[in-house]
């Protein structure tokens, strides 16, 4: 017996040594869970007037009649991972924008737009909430005014019948969006509704749209819940 401790004395040692050697974890840093604590801390309304508030750990946008397009705005990111439950009436269209920019006075007119954005614009790849069949695609919001699927020739390939069909009218849907490096990918309900590249947008802002609304018509609203991302 007393042969053996020194053996084993000396396995433990090494193993230990090679846990030092090990690599960090790839998986990036911890969830963080947003809207939970009942707070918009860090977060800023540009592009209209829209309202959102936060009723028992669930953030609700609300229309406003007149309003364009308006924008819950996170800091910026670059790789990560969002994680939400979002329900919306059907008569309102959604969305959520990640590597988005925040037009400035006097910024010329954004590669791939007709003209100059009006300061304060939020633009770039939005993940699209809708009832009509697009939910999941991602919309060059308020720029080349098109879906990225058409842009990067991955529409035939990726929105098929199942993408098309994920998203449930009038219940709580599960989205799952990863970008990293140029590659974006979407997930409704789990059935991919997004996969392509492009490297425009490195870096940008992340953004819960409540959609402008026609005149005489709303109020409506729009609900995320669980919402959590994770930096790669």
């Amino acid at each position: 017996m007393k042969k053996l401790l020194p053996a084993l004395f000396l396995a433990a040692l090494m193993t230990a040594q090679a846990e030092d050697k090990k690599p960090a974890a790839a998986e990036g840093k911890p969830w963080k869970q947003w809207f939970s604590d009942g707070k918009l801390d860090g977060f800023t309304i540009v592009s209209g007037t829209a309202s959102y508030k936060i009723e028992d750990g669930v953030l609700v946008g609300t229309t406003t009649e007149g309003s364009p397009n308006s924008f819950l705005m996170s800091p910026s990111f670059k790789d990560f991972e969002l994680e939400f439950e979002v329900k919306v009436d059907d008569a309102l269209n959604s969305g959520v924008q990640v590597r988005s920019h925040l037009a400035k006075e006097g910024d010329p007119a954004p590669e791939g737009a007709k003209k100059p954005l009006p300061a304060g614009r939020l633009y770039g790849p939005q993940c699209e909430i809708a009832v009509n069949g697009t939910a999941g695609d991602f919309y060059d919001e308020a720029r080349r005014g098109t879906w990225w699927s058409e842009l990067t020739q991955t529409k035939d390939a990726v929105r098929t019948e199942a993408a098309k069909a994920a998203f449930k009218k009038g219940e709580w849907n599960q989205y799952r969006i990863v970008v990293k490096g140029d590659h974006y990918q979407s997930f409704v309900n789990g059935v991919k509704a997004a996969d392509f590249k492009q490297a425009n947008d490195p870096e940008g802002h992340i953004g819960f749209q409540v959609h402008g609304i026609k005149k005489g018509t709303g109020p409506f609203s729009v609900r995320w819940k669980n919402v959590k991302i994770k930096e790669l």
